[in-house]
């Protein structure tokens, strides 16, 4: 008689893990986003091939796999002169520039990753991200464990707001705001409106128009604009051509007298809502278009389910205003590949940190 097998009769093999280098972007970046943490959904395919398409580079990506499932895809671009070997990781500038990795992936993967990366670059710029970045964060660990030069520099300060909190908004704001309304009527007919995802082509254009009326194209270059042909515009157009991320952006947009006004613009990624950009016309600006929008804006979040809304860095007072609160530190990492090069980064690390933001 056959003895029966039972699961404690059986030895679990170690998985296979392997890392592979290919050139272009892997499609193995959208299996691995879609098990990655909710807050790093969108670094999909199309997130960085529209970083391609906007800001050149010739890419190859770096796929760990884990029996055969594909856990962490690491796109790069080589910048400077391509006898030093150095590399960075391509997409948008906010809400950060990381790299997709699976919620399950462990220390072997990660190993497997710095060694196919050793053979590739010389250093590796990732930033800005957060501290806490769930990609990033053991990627830097193990890279200290394996001799690698891991240097830092201070971008900014990031400000977070708990959407859920009680007693918001309170009825004093609500009050100031109906009274801003009223008079901003005087203007025109307001029209407030939240586009689908089908109508972004006109939603960029009508943003555009805002961005080049408002302080951003008075004050600056208009480098930093996010719409306008000058600025990032092909890259947010571009994104939106994968129908998944897509879904994840969304805007609000008033208009006055059929002209638009002010708009704010968003990524959403499960219960976090990342504030990409907001502005309005400074012809209205004595009765705060802007405002009134993002108010109206953050109102529909919050019955949307939307926890918390991260508003990334700079312009602190009116995020203050609002509520938010200063949340986790963004910085820019340069890993060096153990051996001479790291022990010249190291010697180097002071001019990586004074090229920072002071903090």
């Amino acid at each position: 008689m056959t003895k029966p097998m039972f699961l404690a009769d059986f030895a679990r093999l170690p998985s296979l893990t392997r890392a592979v280098v290919l050139d272009g972007l892997a499609g193995a970046i959208d299996t691995v986003a879609e098990g990655a943490a909710p807050s790093h959904a969108f670094l999909r395919y199309g997130w960085f091939a529209a970083a391609l398409a906007a800001y050149g580079g010739a890419a190859r990506t770096i796929v760990v796999e884990e029996d055969e499932a594909p856990v962490i895809a690491l796109p790069f671009v080589g910048i400077g002169p391509t006898a030093a070997g150095v590399a960075t990781v391509p997409g948008s500038y906010w809400p950060f520039r990381s790299f997709p990795m699976h919620a399950g992936a462990g220390p072997r993967a990660i190993d497997a990753l710095l060694a196919a990366l050793a053979g590739s670059v010389t250093a590796l710029r990732i930033g800005p991200v957060y501290d806490c970045d769930p990609a990033v964060a053991p990627l830097l660990a193990r890279a200290r464990a394996k001799g690698w030069a891991v240097l830092d520099r201070f971008v900014a300060d990031s400000y977070v707001f708990d959407l859920q909190q009680a007693e918001w908004p309170r009825g004093s704001t609500l009050r100031k705001n109906r009274f801003h309304e009223k008079h901003l009527g005087d203007h025109g007919a307001l029209d407030w409106s939240f586009p689908e995802a089908t109508a972004w082509p006109t939603t960029f254009d009508a943003m555009a128009a805002v961005e080049q009326k408002s302080w951003i194209a008075a004050r600056t270059d208009g480098s930093d604009a996010k719409f306008t042909e000058t600025g990032h515009g092909a890259f947010w157009r571009e994104a939106a051509r994968d129908p998944v991320l897509a879904r994840m952006l969304s805007a609000a947009v008033l208009t006055v007298a059929g002209q638009p006004a002010a708009f704010s613009f968003d990524l959403a990624c499960g219960a976090t809502k990342y504030a990409i950009a907001n502005s309005y016309d400074p012809a209205f600006a004595k009765h705060s278009p802007g405002k009134l929008l993002y108010y109206r804006n953050l109102v529909r979040a919050r019955e949307a389910g939307i926890a918390t809304v991260d508003w990334g860095a700079g312009d602190s007072g009116y995020k203050q205003t609002i509520g938010a609160v200063q949340g986790p530190v963004l910085r820019d990492w340069l890993l060096v590949r153990p051996g001479l090069p790291a022990l010249l980064g190291r010697l180097l690390k002071g001019r990586w940190v004074a090229s920072g933001n002071p903090a």
